[in-house]
């Protein structure tokens, strides 16, 4: 009933997953969503983001961001990496996920997709047949209050849980 929703992983965070291992696995193309998946919403990238690219770059991975955001704040963002990206992608629709893939002249069998919200951006990955990771968001201050929407994902995510046969991509997941 809800596998369409499921990720094939789920990390705490980016710095959470076996890059190398995802290479050794065949994949050779990254996509990531930014907001609350690589840094805080509508916050500058970072050192340690920056970092974590230059890792990738020198595994031999392409990488390409896809936001729903603007313009102005991908290309910003995406600028100090030296990365292509999809802005106002309309994700979970398919085309952002394809024109991505298109970018960077990858396939979706060679593909892994890492967001943090289950109904946008794992829905999309999974309906696009891209393997997908999905990541705890990032929480800025633990007092804010959580969407509707984080409610749910964390229902489904109990079953998730329980459903040992979703979890496709765990083995490259590094546990804390």
């Amino acid at each position: 009933m809800f596998r369409i929703f499921y990720p094939d992983a789920y990390a705490s965070d980016v710095f959470s997953i076996d890059y190398q291992k995802l290479y050794e696995k065949g994949f050779r193309a990254l996509l990531f969503d930014i907001d609350n998946t690589l840094v805080p919403h509508n916050k500058a990238i970072t050192p340690d983001i920056e970092g974590l690219f230059e890792r990738l770059a020198a595994i031999g991975f392409k990488t390409v961001l896809v936001s729903d955001n603007s313009s102005s704040r991908v290309e910003e963002f995406a600028k100090s990496i030296a990365c292509p990206f999809i802005h106002e992608a309309g994700k979970p629709n398919v085309s952002a996920y394809t024109r991505a893939l298109e970018l960077i002249d990858a396939s979706p069998n060679e593909a892994v997709f890492i967001g943090d919200q289950m109904f946008i951006d794992i829905y999309g990955a999974n309906k696009a047949g891209i393997k997908n990771i999905m990541v705890h968001y990032i929480v800025v201050n633990e007092k804010e209050r959580i969407g509707i929407r984080r409610h749910i994902e964390n229902f489904i995510l109990f079953f998730y849980r329980l459903k040992r046969s979703a979890h496709k991509l765990n083995d490259v997941i590094i546990k804390g």
